[in-house]
């Protein structure tokens, strides 16, 4: 079964300086019906203007996973890293026992557009960590990519999290597809970040998103005149 999320049904929050996308109940937009799907919970579509940013705060017991799809991303958090992330880099924070940090957009002239995601994590009060490598894009052009997992070793470089998911990215050109086996009582959720995708044959647009259950496989295509770039979560 798919269930469709689509992208105008989302939270929406605009303060200015900031334009976000909830697909999950997240600050002020609050959804009994959308609180997170497995042990995904936050997945926001962020667009932060040119030299602005979210000053010091805290977070605790949470893998934070940050996606950049355009511009910069500055960040500084207590653990003492201090990196910029660009597209095709990727961001993973144990929060754990506690950690404060801080992101801006790292260009005073181009705004940024990623993505926040959180996943609750089967451990409580571990230590916090920080992660972060790049890779090269054509990694990730006509196949899923992994991004983060629980699993320390693997073939390409992904951040390790604390929690039975795995997340993965991949962009189509138009026509060109991808199936992916889902292991029986395991679940997913596709979210189509740019461009367009069909998914078991629905079409899904920018900021849509689809949770899967009892489903044997995807079946995604790039659609549109430019395909599409997509995020898959396989989850417990």
């Amino acid at each position: 079964m798919i269930t469709l999320r689509l992208a105008e049904e989302r939270g929406h929050a605009d303060h200015g300086w900031l334009n976000s996308y909830h697909t999950f109940s997240f600050a002020n937009y609050h959804d009994p019906k959308h609180m997170g799907f497995r042990k995904l919970r936050v997945l926001n579509d962020d667009r932060v203007a040119p030299g602005r940013g979210f000053g010091s705060h805290g977070h605790r017991d949470m893998e934070i996973i940050s996606y950049v799809l355009e511009g910069s991303l500055a960040h500084k958090d207590s653990t003492g890293s201090q990196e910029v992330l660009e597209p095709n880099m990727v961001q993973a924070m144990s929060a754990g026992t506690g950690v404060i940090h801080s992101e801006f957009n790292g260009s005073p002239k181009e705004p940024v557009h990623f993505l926040q995601i959180w996943i609750e994590p089967a451990e409580m009060d571990v230590e916090p960590a920080y992660q972060q490598f790049a890779y090269d894009p054509a990694e990730k052009r006509g196949r899923l990519r992994l991004i983060a997992g629980p699993d320390k070793q693997t073939k390409e470089p992904a951040a390790v999290i604390h929690q039975d998911a795995r997340m993965y990215a991949s962009m189509l050109a138009a026509g060109e597809s991808i199936e992916q086996p889902i292991a029986k009582g395991r679940y997913a959720w596709v979210h189509c970040a740019q461009g367009n995708i069909t998914l078991n044959g629905q079409a899904l647009k920018e900021g849509d998103g689809a949770a899967i259950r009892d489903e044997a496989a995807l079946a995604i295509t790039g659609a549109g005149p430019a395909g599409g770039e997509f995020l898959v979560f396989d989850l417990a």
